[in-house]
């Protein structure tokens, strides 16, 4: 072998030693950037599943909102729907009141009128004067019909070219107008009460308002003073019937007095007559014993000294008797005062203060506890005074905003205590008085006994129904 070809192997086993290097190298360098390559798309690849995990939560979240936008819009709805509900609630209920206000105008009911109780406009003195001055008021009425100032037209109508055949049609409309609200008022005043004079008044100005709205095209309207007039009748015929009635009372309270008084002057003199009786019993038994005096001696003596002593002490209380009844029947104003209670029918401190002339003022008391009350009375004080009318309306005065009854002043029972009461008298009438606190109300609290042991019964008997027949509660 040459050198020259030697030389050329060595060179080319060289040359593939270095490619084969290079080669290695390369491959090496090839797979680093493979596997870098590999771990650069593995990062993206798990960078695009956290994409897609949170496209996905995003999704689901702008789902949310998408629906919470449309429940807002629900909710904007709603509202809006419950606004216009109740503004027409709102509309409507003012309505409902109106009409309710209107239908209470035409019912006759004995219910407390909304439009309140009524303050007496005239208030004259007696029922005559009332009559008069109705009289006068229907006068002035007809005055102003027949003087065309009731009911005005303020045009000139013109009825087929003719001017009267107007003022014919003008006059007769004038007249219906005037015969339907004169036809309103009569029927509203015949049947006026105190229960509905406010809602009659308030009637009657309707009907105005009423008449004259269909009388606006034909111009055509009932004056105010006219109406005031017949708003004046109104009141007037209410007064008027309570004036009848407070004028009746008070004859029934004079009757009452009289017939009190008449029962007081009869026990006075049946007291003075019995006194009498007694006296001039004891005057004869006195006047035998002292003929008899010069016929005994000893023992009888002393025995009949002693019997005229008595005798001669009956004669005076039998005479002082006879005084006392004939001075009470002349005193006009001496009686008893007396307050009492019934727990049974009023309840705690409710107390009746009145007065009686009788000579035994407790058969009063006992009057006053008869079928009209449930229970019996329970007597309180009984207070002599020479001037009983003025100690009782002492109290009557002392104790008034504290009356049951604001209306009929001769109901005298008082929400008030026994202390008061004792307190007021001592005060201002200066006199001690023996005062009961006790309040026994017998009858009541037997009744409440009596109700209650028929209650516990009645458990009893339940209980005992219970325990024989068990399986029937299920």
């Amino acid at each position: 072998m040459t050198l020259g070809l030697i030389i050329t192997i060595l060179a080319l086993g060289i040359v593939l030693f270095i490619l084969l290097n290079q080669s290695k190298k390369a491959k090496t360098k090839l797979i680093s950037e493979i596997e870098k390559k590999n771990s650069e798309l593995t990062s993206k690849v798990d960078e695009n599943n956290k994409l897609n995990s949170d496209l996905e939560r995003f999704s689901v979240i702008v789902s949310i909102e998408n629906e919470i936008e449309l429940k807002n819009k629900e909710l904007l709805g709603i509202k809006t729907s419950a606004t216009e509900l109740n503004d027409k609630f709102i509309n409507a209920k003012s309505i409902f009141k109106e009409l309710e206000k209107d239908i209470k105008l035409y019912q006759n009911d004995l219910e407390f009128v909304e439009l309140g109780i009524y303050e007496p406009i005239f208030d004259l003195e007696t029922s005559e004067k009332y009559k008069e001055r109705i009289k006068q008021i229907v006068a002035r009425q007809k005055q102003l019909i027949k003087g065309g100032n009731a009911c005005i037209c303020q045009t000139e109508w013109v009825v087929g070219n003719s001017r009267k055949q107007g003022e014919i049609m003008t006059r007769r409309y004038i007249n219906l107008t005037l015969r339907a609200f004169n036809g309103e008022c009569d029927a509203l005043i015949s049947k006026v009460r105190w229960n509905n004079v406010k809602r009659f008044e308030e009637r009657i100005k309707k009907s105005f308002n009423a008449i004259n709205k269909l009388g606006k095209s034909n111009n055509t309207y009932i004056t105010d003073q006219y109406l005031n007039l017949k708003l004046d009748e109104l009141h007037l015929v209410y007064e008027l019937a309570h004036k009848k009635y407070q004028e009746k009372e008070e004859v029934r309270a004079i009757r009452e007095e009289q017939r009190e008084e008449e029962r007081a002057q009869r026990e006075f003199e049946k007291a003075r007559k019995e006194a009498e009786i007694e006296e001039k019993r004891y005057q004869k038994a006195l006047e035998r014993a002292r003929k008899d005096l010069g016929l005994v001696s000893g023992q009888q003596l002393e025995e009949l000294n002693s019997q005229i002593a008595q005798l001669e002490q009956n004669l005076r209380e039998a005479h002082e008797a006879k005084e006392r009844a004939i001075s009470r029947a002349q005193e006009t104003k001496s009686g008893h005062v007396y307050i009492i209670s019934n727990l049974g029918s009023f309840g705690e401190n409710v107390y009746k203060i009145g007065m009686t002339r009788r000579l035994e003022p407790l058969d009063r008391v006992k009057e006053l506890g008869d079928a009209s009350v449930p229970f019996t009375f329970d007597l309180h004080a009984m207070i002599f005074s020479e001037n009983a009318p003025e100690l009782e309306n002492l109290l009557h005065r002392e104790f008034d905003d504290r009356r049951i009854n604001k209306v009929n002043y001769r109901k005298e029972y008082f929400r008030v205590t026994l202390d008061e009461i004792e307190q007021v008298i001592i005060d201002k009438f200066e006199k001690e008085v023996d005062f009961i606190k006790d309040i026994e109300a017998q009858q009541f609290r037997e009744t409440k006994s009596i109700i209650k042991q028929l209650e516990q019964a009645k458990e009893e008997q339940s209980e005992k129904e219970i325990e024989k027949y068990p399986d029937s509660l299920f």
